[in-house]
């Protein structure tokens, strides 16, 4: 369920990245100088007087004009999503192996060589406007912790917000591919005695490297040498779309071979999102071959429908994508990691877990981490959503507001269409339970059958 929310959007935010590398190499993207840029602008000014230009840039690619719930796209966009999309496809036909796996080989190394490239030149940027703010007030800016954030006009203790604790758990799962049946499709592949406890432990190691060493000295130090600390921090509240589609590019321009490095950086986010792309579309096309007896083509080919049915809410509707976002990216993976945790913990038992896991395994996992994945992991988890709740549902529905509350993004103007995407995606799951039911169903006949034989 989880993957396929998330392969309805991503894919398209993924072809973003595609159409932006392409218009920047080929210079077709705004252009201002850094003599726009004086010291001590706030963060209205900035937005104003640079930004403004890439933010418009942004909306006419993807068709956000007027005040309509519909967006209007035009033919470059959907046709570099077309791109996307069967070159997805076609990955997928040649398997594992030949696709997913080939995808990794090519673009994981490129994107850590592309990652290093950028990294090093925002680290050479000094203070190219202003003595009082550089590239390592925006790294300060990063690990110096902000202990209260503003909810509905009041300050409120970091520690304390529900939505900030959702959000955090939602980023883990989600970079991880915890909590949405991801990691159990790939499991399957592997013999019985793989060392899991290395893999598992390199994989995370390496994700958070390119994730937190690599990721957080681009995006938010280059703003800040330009835009400086208090303009950077009003750029990042806007999201990550903001930050990496509205604030990059004016950065970029700023620098000589701009363009260049404007390509490598959206070239390296489509490397990025293809991997992640091809991750999700693996566990939907394994159900249909292990349990309706596709063959892979065929299996690829239903995929493609239904996908190509899903994503038309993200292209064609206002807030699809920050409404697939949330559901998928944000609250779906913690409540489905509570759901595996509790099932695999105390159902299946947790001793045979910790056995099965360490067979073949050349690193110990200390017996710590066995008590955080029975006991605390499922109580934390609980607390975070049973507050979320009570917040953004309860309390809106005691109040009368629950039918306009902005539950996915602040901001966001919740009307018949929002309805319309939520009712979807409740009707895509029903519909994965009922296949899930039905293949459970047929399997047990078949078991029968062979037991009478």
């Amino acid at each position: 369920f989880i993957p396929t929310l998330i392969l309805f959007y991503y894919s398209y935010l993924g072809s973003w990245t595609l159409g932006y590398s392409i218009k920047t190499l080929l210079g077709q993207t705004p252009q201002v100088t850094q003599t726009q840029l004086r010291e001590g602008m706030t963060a209205d000014e900035v937005s104003q007087t640079v930004l403004a230009p890439y933010a418009q840039f942004l909306d006419q690619y993807l068709g956000r004009t007027g005040d309509g719930v519909f967006l209007q796209p035009d033919p470059f966009t959907l046709g570099i999503f077309a791109v996307v999309y069967f070159l997805t496809l076609w990955l997928m036909v040649r398997g594992v192996s030949g696709g997913i796996e080939l995808l990794a080989k090519i673009a994981m190394p490129l994107l850590f060589l592309l990652a290093i490239v950028l990294m090093v030149r925002v680290f050479t940027l000094g203070n190219p406007v202003s003595q009082e703010y550089g590239v390592m007030d925006g790294i300060a800016f990063l690990w110096e912790p902000k202990w209260y954030v503003e909810r509905d006009g009041q300050q409120v203790f970091v520690l304390l917000d529900p939505k900030t604790w959702l959000a955090a758990a939602g980023q883990v799962f989600f970079s991880l591919s915890l909590g949405m049946g991801a990691i159990q499709c790939y499991a399957s592949y592997l013999r019985r005695k793989d060392d899991v406890t290395l893999t598992g432990l390199s994989t995370t190691a390496s994700n958070s490297f390119a994730e937190v060493v690599l990721g957080s000295s681009i995006a938010l130090p280059a703003a800040s040498a330009f835009f400086g600390v208090a303009a950077a921090q009003v750029i990042a509240s806007q999201g990550n779309f903001y930050l990496g589609f509205v604030s990059m590019p004016a950065v970029f321009s700023f620098l000589p071979a701009g363009n260049i490095l404007g390509f490598l950086w959206f070239l390296l986010l489509f490397f990025a999102a293809m991997t992640s792309v091809v991750a999700m579309c693996q566990p939907i096309i394994a159900f249909l071959e292990d349990e309706f007896g596709m063959t892979r083509p065929r299996a690829v080919a239903a995929l493609g429908i239904f996908w190509l049915i899903g994503v038309q809410f993200a292209i064609w509707f206002k807030g699809g994508v920050d409404v697939y976002d949330f559901w998928s990216g944000t609250f779906g993976p913690p409540l489905m990691a509570l759901i595996e945790v509790i099932i695999l913990m105390w159902i299946f038992g947790g001793d045979k877990i910790w056995r099965d896991m360490h067979e073949g395994a050349l690193l110990r996992v200390p017996r710590f981490f066995y008590f955080c994945a029975k006991y605390i992991t499922p109580i934390i988890l609980a607390v975070i959503l049973a507050f979320w709740a009570r917040d953004n549902v309860i309390a809106p529905l005691l109040a009368g507001e629950l039918a306009t509350r902005p539950i996915e993004a602040a901001g966001l103007q919740v009307g018949w269409h929002i309805w319309v995407i939520r009712g979807f995606i409740l009707l895509v799951f029903i519909l994965q339970i009922a296949a899930i039911w039905y293949a459970w169903n047929v399997r047990k006949s078949m078991q029968r059958a062979e037991v009478i034989e």
